[in-house]
């Protein structure tokens, strides 16, 4: 059973209990048609534990529009809740390695969280994350679970972290995401307010306006150097699984490791076609600050075979 279906049921069992206890038990025939249906439903559930049919997560704002436990200002919840579910979205679809640099969101809706109720300490929400359509209850966390984790650990490592640790992270869930996460700190940094998020019973807390726009300037665009390059050399292999490569460049000292793009739908061609072959490469290059360059090879056009004496030219 997915967790649409988990929910589909649920709500069918409040709805047939809600018009049960409008019918006197003395009414036998007129009830007994309803409480059929509603021992199929129970049953049909009830080795599911309500409390695995979604992970829950908790944002919690301070600040300007927050006004202690009793309330938050309608126009910035709205928009800062919008904000954060596109972030935890676009991770998903970077997670999933469909996620290109233009375009449509992948798998938008299936990833967008659920607001199930208000989150009392500072104000903000309480949200239920989906699980995808083909994953049943109990087995591995879905798309938007895996990349609500991530969010969380940008928002540590962008405080905490070296720029190494938030350039691997950055690589993991796509600098687009990183992007719409930047979009959703720069809103609740430019109304006064800040945030923390709580997640698998892990806590992370900006300590004010002055920590999270640290955190923002580290995310930025402009701390984030994006650039293609081009080396020689020859690829010493891949492993199609996990999409990363090896590539020994033409001066047989220095091997360089990067991970093979989305847009290359099958990346053993590599080892079935270009393995120890002399090659130009063009690869997407990611350094955060002063950290270590993250490789991506983005399409198989930016693979040219090198002439022997074209090299020496």
């Amino acid at each position: 059973m997915n967790h649409e279906a988990y929910l589909a049921i649920s709500s069918e069992i409040k709805e047939l209990e809600s018009l049960l206890a409008d019918i006197p038990e003395e009414n036998a025939i007129e009830r007994m048609g309803l409480e059929a249906r509603l021992a199929t439903a129970r049953a049909a559930i009830a080795d599911v534990s309500e409390d695995r049919s979604g992970a829950k997560a908790r944002l919690v704002f301070r600040g300007r529009p927050v006004f202690g436990s009793h309330g938050i200002a309608a126009d910035f919840a709205a928009k800062a809740a919008g904000a954060f579910t596109d972030a935890v979205a676009v991770a998903a679809a970077g997670i999933a390695d469909n996620l290109k640099y233009m375009g449509p969101i992948p798998d938008k809706q299936k990833n967008q969280l659920l607001i199930t109720g208000t989150a009392i300490g500072s104000f903000g929400f309480e949200f239920e994350i989906p699980k995808s359509d083909n994953k049943e209850l109990f087995e591995e966390p879905g798309g938007a679970e895996i990349a609500l984790e991530k969010v969380q650990q940008l928002f540590q490592l962008a405080t905490e972290g070296s720029d190494d640790e938030v350039a691997e992270l950055v690589d993991d869930i796509h600098p687009r995401a990183v992007k719409k996460a930047v979009d959703f700190l720069e809103y609740i940094a430019g109304q006064d307010a800040w945030c923390g998020l709580e997640f698998r019973g892990h806590l992370f807390r900006f300590q004010g306006i002055d920590q999270l726009q640290r955190s923002v300037d580290r995310l930025r665009e402009d701390n984030i150097h994006e650039e293609k390059t081009t080396f020689s050399g020859e690829f010493q292999g891949v492993l199609p699984d996990n999409r990363t490569f090896e590539f020994k460049l033409s001066d047989e000292k220095t091997i360089i490791r990067g991970k093979v793009g989305p847009d290359i739908g099958d990346a053993d061609i590599i080892n079935r076609e270009f393995l120890h072959v002399l090659v130009t490469i063009q690869l997407h290059v990611i350094r955060v600050g002063q950290g270590r360059p993250r490789f991506t090879l983005q399409s198989m056009n930016d693979v040219k075979p090198l002439s022997l004496g074209s090299e020496s030219e």
